[in-house]
């Protein structure tokens, strides 16, 4: 059993699940084996849809025999997949297993229908209003989860919504001022404005929860950016969330699915470390100044100047992105093909990878330490003696 603590329980679509959610993170870092290792704990574990394909040697192969971009969606859709299931297995049927989509992806209506026909619990979407996630979810029992960063987002989300006869299962509040990653604003500047802190918009929702006829106990809302402590997680649930979502801590983790190169550019990374920048997206970003970024960001200014506004040929073929900075010749976009900088980071290539993390210190300094002992000490305050390859304990 999991140890006792005090917090009540999150609940999703009727499931009580304990209230820390791991965050999903792409490419390939959070997959079945950090999902399935949360879910198994009792918690709500989050595989990253896109190209999981880079865990699979067969699919990999393939890839590198035939270079088309059919060949390449279809290997990633089959990964995703294959992610399902064997996180459905690790968990043993505790917590629930979600996959995040990103709506900036230009597959992601393939990877919500995958998600739903492979028995996926929820759905989490960002990096986009979902607005049309109920359509294509319809007809299935799996969990809509949007990511939101203010009010006005989260209202106009359950107004449309709501007139389609169908409310979010729980959504996800993200501070961009403290999250790794891609980042819910528009402008750097942004980030901390007032209209991003987490307790204004639990004020601002209270009348447009009123005004739908719904409370807290219908759509739970779940904060996220800067929890890394027992500290953290008390002060926002007794603030009046649900819940609490963690991303980078998990990602390090003994259980997480990068390479151990990768845990150890995120856990040793200082704050003087953590830079925020354009992504190719054309969303904020942050991550760690690794090699590759440094050179990048160094000659950004010429870099745009020099193909800011010229239209190339992705150089994956896979297209992954509806808008992309480089392939679109979007001038004020990042400029680098970040499906293999994030690839190289999966792989632990130091050197040449992009290495997303959130700005606060982790909860174990620079230790990597077990999914189980992270969600004790977030939940109970307890820091047990770390244990050699300590295998987590099922819920019974």
């Amino acid at each position: 059993m999991f140890p006792t603590h005090s917090f009540s329980p999150l609940v999703i679509r009727g499931r009580q699940l304990l209230p820390v959610v791991q965050g999903g993170m792409g490419v390939g870092i959070s997959a079945h084996r950090l999902a399935g290792s949360v879910a198994r704990e009792g918690a709500l574990g989050t595989i990253a849809s896109i190209d999981l394909r880079h865990h699979h040697a067969d699919l990999a192969d393939e890839c590198r025999e035939d270079h088309s971009h059919e060949t390449l969606a279809r290997a990633n859709l089959i990964a995703l997949g294959r992610e399902i299931a064997a996180a459905r297995q690790l968990a043993g049927g505790n917590g629930m297993i979600a996959v995040n989509v990103m709506k900036a992806v230009s597959a992601h209506a393939d990877y919500v229908r995958t998600a739903c026909e492979e028995g996926a619990d929820a759905i989490v979407m960002g990096a986009g209003l979902p607005l049309d996630l109920p359509d294509m979810t319809a007809g299935v029992d799996i969990a809509l989860v949007p990511i939101l960063s203010d009010a006005r987002g989260v209202a106009l989300v359950l107004k449309k919504w709501a007139k389609k006869g169908r409310l979010p299962d729980a959504i996800v509040l993200e501070h961009p001022a403290h999250a790794g990653g891609h980042l819910g604003v528009t402008d750097i500047a942004d980030m901390d404005n007032e209209r991003f802190a987490f307790d204004r918009i639990f004020a601002d929702l209270d009348e447009v929860y009123a005004s739908l006829g719904i409370t807290r106990r219908d759509v739970p809302l779940i904060v996220a950016g800067g929890i890394n402590s027992h500290e953290a997680v008390r002060k926002w649930l007794e603030a009046g969330a649900n819940g609490v979502q963690v991303g980078t801590p998990f990602a390090v983790t003994e259980e997480g699915d990068a390479h151990p190169n990768f845990k150890r550019v995120l856990a040793d990374a200082t704050p003087e470390d953590i830079v925020e920048f354009v992504s190719v997206t054309g969303l904020p970003a942050r991550a760690v100044k690794t090699p590759w970024l440094d050179r990048y960001l160094r000659n950004e200014s010429r870099i745009r100047a020099k193909i800011g506004s010229i239209k190339l040929a992705c150089p994956t073929g896979l297209d992954c992105l509806s808008m992309c900075g480089l392939r679109d010749g979007i001038e004020k976009f990042g400029h680098f093909c970040i499906d293999t900088r994030l690839a190289a980071a999966l792989r632990g290539d130091v050197s040449n990878g992009l290495f997303f993390r959130g700005r606060e210190s982790l909860p174990f300094g620079n230790a990597i330490r077990s999914v189980r002992d992270l969600l004790e000490l977030l939940l109970t305050g307890v820091s047990r003696p770390a244990v050699a390859k300590r295998a987590a304990f099922a819920l019974r």
